[in-house]
C-alpha cells in the first residue's frame, strides 16, 4: 500500500472510531460493540454507499470517489470543513502526480509591508510551517527566527523542540498540538514534499508529544485565534491573531498579532514596542 494510501486509511479509521453512533442518528440494535465508534457498514449506510465500496476506500485502495461521495462520507464521519478538505487531499494524493515544489521566497513588497507594522508582530509561514519572514516586533514577541539556520527556521520545529517556546506559552500544549495538526494538514496537501517528510521524521525521533499527536491524525487550519504568553520582558499577555493567504501564492500565509485596546495586554505590547525600538527612531504611534 502506498504511503498516501496508508494516510487515507489511518485518517478514516480514526474519524470512524471517534463518532458516537447515537449522535450520528443510528438506532440501538442490541449488538455488542467490539470496536469504538461506528462500524464500517454504519458509515456506508450513513453515506449512502455500499459497505464494500467504503471498505475499499478505508483500506486505501486505488479508487477515485466523486466529490459527492466524499461529501457524504465526510458528513457520515462528522468531519468539519478542514477535515473534508484533508480527506480530498488524501484521496487525490493516491492517484495524481504533483509538480515539483518551488523554492519558497517572499516577494520584496511583503517584506516592506511587514516592516511598516510598528506595534503589530507579524510573520509569513510557508509550506510545512517554514518561517519565511518576520518583523522586528515578532522577533521581540516570540523569538528571532532570523538567527536560526535557514534549514531549521520552522514554526512547528521551534514549538516542539525549543525550551524557550515551552516557557513562553502559558497554553503551550494547546499551541503545540495545533502546530502538529496544521503540519498534518500540509502533509495531506503536499504528500510528495521531501521537506515535510524530513521534518516529520526529525520530530518523530525527538518529541514524544509529536509522536502522540501525529498518530491521532487530527487536522487543523489556523485562520484566527489567541495565544497566551508569559513574556520574559513584559510579563503575561494575550495576543489575538488573524491570517491572510497571499494572492498569487496560496502556500504563504501572513499572521498578524494584535491586542485588545484598554487591556493589560495592550499595555504590555506597547511596552514591548518601546523596548524593541531601534535607537534613534521615534515610534509613529499605535
Amino acid at each position: 500500500m502506498a504511503e498516501t494510501n496508508r494516510e487515507l486509511a489511518d485518517f478514516l479509521r480514526r474519524a470512524r472510531s471517534e463518532q458516537d453512533p447515537l449522535r450520528a442518528g443510528l438506532p440501538a440494535d442490541g449488538r455488542v460493540r467490539r470496536v469504538k465508534g461506528l462500524r464500517r457498514e454504519e458509515v456506508a449506510l450513513l453515506a449512502g454507499v455500499s459497505t464494500d465500496y467504503y471498505t475499499r476506500l478505508e483500506q486505501g485502495r486505488p479508487i477515485t470517489p466523486s466529490e459527492g461521495v466524499l461529501d457524504a462520507v465526510a458528513r457520515a464521519l462528522g468531519l468539519d470543513d478542514v477535515g473534508r478538505a484533508h480527506l480530498g487531499h488524501l484521496v487525490g494524493g493516491t492517484s495524481r502526480t504533483r509538480a515539483p515544489q518551488r523554492v519558497q521566497r517572499v516577494r520584496p513588497g511583503l517584506h516592506q509591508l511587514l516592516d511598516t507594522f510598528d506595534v503589530q508582530p507579524a510573520l509569513i509561514l510557508g509550506r510545512r510551517t517554514d518561517v519565511l519572514a518576520s518583523n522586528r516586533m515578532l522577533r521581540a514577541l516570540l523569538t528571532d527566527f532570523d538567527a536560526v539556520p535557514a534549514p531549521q527556521r520552522n514554526y512547528a520545529r521551534w514549538m516542539l523542540l525549543s525550551d524557550q517556546a515551552r516557557e513562553l506559552f502559558v497554553d503551550w500544549e494547546e499551541q503545540a498540538r495545533s502546530a502538529v495538526e496544521s503540519l498534518r494538514f500540509d502533509f495531506g496537501e503536499h504528500p510528495q514534499d521531501r521537506g515535510i517528510r524530513d521534518l516529520v521524521a526529525e520530530l518523530t525521533a525527538q518529541s514524544a508529544e509529536f509522536r502522540t499527536w501525529w498518530s491521532s491524525h487530527r487536522v487543523f487550519q489556523r485562520t484566527f485565534g489567541a495565544k497566551r504568553l508569559r513574556h520574559p520582558v513584559v510579563g503575561e499577555l494575550t495576543v489575538d491573531y488573524e491570517t491572510f493567504t497571499m494572492p498569487g501564492d496560496p502556500d504563504q500565509t501572513l499572521f498578524v498579532y494584535t491586542t485588545e485596546a484598554g487591556t493589560r495586554s495592550r499595555e504590555a505590547m506597547d511596552l514591548l514596542a518601546s523596548w524593541a525600538q531601534p535607537a534613534g527612531r521615534t515610534r509613529s504611534g499605535s
